[in-house]
């Protein structure tokens, strides 16, 4: 059975004017969560930890995560998921992929809302915001792209990368190439495709992990600070671009990234102006406790979208 799929955007602000066809699954009921908005779980998927989803102009979202395709979305508060017959996922996967089950509520059960207002407002304000369990190398590819770009920006730059060198998945859509085979990519082709100096980063980056292909489950298995130091060895990876992979791709919630909306937040509401950026990780790591990594996902989208009054 074929699925007829109508989109005016689906990937990387790709315009889609005709109607795309690809097989997908029949609908299925895949959780009850018992505290879920729509924002919630929009922002979950189009907020800035992930580039893989885009909302369609029907009411689903689609996306794509280990060269798998999926299309989800909320009714009456019930998460329905379908995915592709060709490259398909599973429903554990899918959970586990959106941090649904109970450890999430006592993740955020853990966050110091109670006492903290300006956190309560955004809990309140974006219930089902979770940390999506990303891959790690997929992670550290478009967080290396994320330097001075925008959402929509790095979304770009990997969906040109993907359709370069990636499989495809469905019409317009493609799968992360993997880092094998972007070390046989050379730097002049990365900068033909608008990556600029990050297609300096890319290629080291690339040339490492091709050489030592545990590197990377080396440090998912690393305690935060340790994984945090080893990361940071790779070209172009700052302490910012760590904390980001490591948080949406390694399920480190220590980590706690600490971009432009982020400073912002902490200035304004935690009065830390005069801190600096290591100063405010280190408040952050004490005030809002191990799960610091998800607080900063819930201040992050609070103080993008103005819902902090």
């Amino acid at each position: 059975m074929k699925t007829y799929f109508y989109s005016k955007k689906v990937f990387f602000g790709v315009t889609i004017n005709s109607q795309t066809i690809f097989s997908m699954f029949p609908w299925k009921e895949l959780a009850k969560p018992k505290n879920i908005s729509l924002l919630g779980l929009k922002e979950t998927l189009e907020g800035g930890q992930s580039f893989t989803w885009s909302a369609t102009d029907y009411g689903t979202w689609l996306g794509s995560f280990r060269s798998k395709l999926v299309e989800l979305k909320l009714v009456n508060g019930v998460i329905h998921w379908r995915t592709s017959k060709q490259f398909p996922a599973t429903q554990n996967e899918i959970l586990e992929y959106l941090w649904l089950d109970k450890t999430y509520d006592d993740a955020v059960q853990n966050l110091p809302w109670r006492s903290d207002s300006i956190l309560a407002q955004c809990i309140q304000s974006l219930p089902g915001l979770t940390i999506l369990n990303q891959p790690f190398e997929e992670m550290l590819f478009y967080f290396l792209l994320s330097s001075a770009k925008s959402i929509p920006q790095i979304k770009e730059l990997g969906y040109l990368v993907s359709q370069k060198f990636g499989i495809q998945l469905a019409p317009n859509i493609w799968s992360f190439p993997g880092w094998q085979v972007l070390s046989q990519v050379k730097e002049k082709e990365l900068r033909e495709l608008k990556l600029g100096y990050r297609a300096k980063y890319v290629c080291g980056v690339a040339s490492i992990l091709n050489d030592e292909p545990t590197f990377l489950n080396t440090i998912i298995n690393l305690p935060y600070p340790e994984a945090k130091s080893k990361l940071v060895s790779l070209p172009g990876v700052g302490p910012k671009i760590a904390d980001c992979a490591l948080l949406f791709g390694a399920k480190k919630s220590e980590a706690f990234p600490v971009d432009t909306w982020i400073a912002k937040t902490l200035d304004r509401h935690y009065n830390l102006e005069s801190f600096s950026p290591v100063q405010k990780i280190i408040f952050a790591r004490s005030h809002f406790g191990k799960f610091c990594g998800l607080a900063q996902q819930f201040l992050f989208s609070g103080e993008r979208l103005g819902l902090i009054k």
